[in-house]
């Protein structure tokens, strides 16, 4: 079995709680870490993971620096401008000496992980972002275990097209949360007519709801030729 973590949340969360201020006075403050203390948290977290599931192999993914979804919308999570905590990228190097790491240019560790998931077998996503619920097959929020298929995860996707993400920066539909689109689609089907039907009902056009599908979906081996291929609904199958 191979564990494929979400590693850039459980870095980052650690190397943020080591952090340390120190004024100086005179209108100087300086920001320190540990990184024993950033990487030793890590390195639980990891474990107490890897010890939910016998004999399984570790794999980690970091975000590239780059991201294609700024082609899309240059705006696309313009609110995150916080750089990294202090030791970040020193953990991200040890973590290599001891774990296989993965990190495809362009792309967020969301979208690698889908690739690597619905490119190999017997995967276990580990990750509690909410958007990994479109990848088929099983993923592990930290909490639970569960196991989607094809048609939950495209109802997902065409969800979070709808309703918008203000974590990641893109506002679906306007009046659409999770709730009011997964009503929407019960009573229209969970298809892209759908999709851009609510949109234009919001006074919003087809390349709205294209720019949200693009900047919502999270990649898959299908989705991926030496590069991202974004989302096009002429090329949709069937489910």
């Amino acid at each position: 079995m191979k564990l494929l973590i979400d590693a850039d949340y459980i870095v980052y969360k650690n190397c943020a709680a080591a952090e340390y201020d120190i004024d100086w006075g005179d209108d100087v403050i300086m920001v320190g870490s540990k990184f024993s203390e950033a990487y030793n948290g890590v390195k639980r977290d990891l474990d107490r993971i890897s010890g939910e599931f016998f004999d399984s192999e570790v794999i980690l993914f970091f975000s590239d620096s780059t991201n294609f979804r700024k082609r899309v919308a240059p705006d696309y999570k313009g609110h995150r401008n916080r750089k990294k905590p202090c030791g970040y990228r020193r953990v991200i190097y040890k973590l290599h000496d001891e774990y296989k790491v993965i990190r495809m240019p362009e792309l967020e560790a969301d979208d690698a992980m889908g690739i690597y998931a619905t490119s190999n077998d017997d995967c276990v996503v580990v990750s509690p972002d909410k958007d990994m619920k479109q990848i088929p097959g099983r993923l592990y929020n930290m909490e639970e275990m569960f196991t989607i298929d094809k048609q939950s995860g495209w109802e997902w996707f065409l969800i979070q097209t709808l309703a918008g993400d203000s974590t990641d920066g893109y506002s679906g539909a306007p009046g659409f949360g999770i709730k009011t689109s997964a009503k929407f689609f019960a009573e229209y089907g969970y298809t892209w007519n759908s999709v851009v039907r609510a949109f234009i009902q919001k006074g919003l056009t087809e390349e709205d709801a294209l720019r949200n599908a693009r900047l919502a979906k999270i990649l898959t081996a299908d989705d991926y030729d030496n590069g991202p291929i974004l989302f096009n609904p002429s090329t949709v199958s069937s489910y």
